[in-house]
């Protein structure tokens, strides 16, 4: 049974692979402009980012502790 076993495997997937060499592929052409990401702008104008309010931020990149470490 074994000896049947392994060579009807091999068989099969020898025949997956051939049909798989042999479809079309099916992956999105990227050219049509359908699946490209749209520009930051609309993006933007999508997300309604004009409504939010500015927020202010201080620069922290050189505040130290109080007590230096020992």
């Amino acid at each position: 049974m074994l000896r049947l076993t392994i060579p009807a495997l091999a068989v099969f997937a020898i025949a997956i692979a051939a049909f798989m060499m042999r479809s079309p592929s099916r992956s999105i052409d990227i050219s049509t402009g359908a699946a490209a990401m749209p520009s930051l702008q609309e993006l933007h104008a999508v997300a309604g980012v004009h409504k939010l309010p500015v927020q202010e931020m201080e620069d922290q990149s050189l505040v130290f502790s109080a007590q230096g470490k020992n």
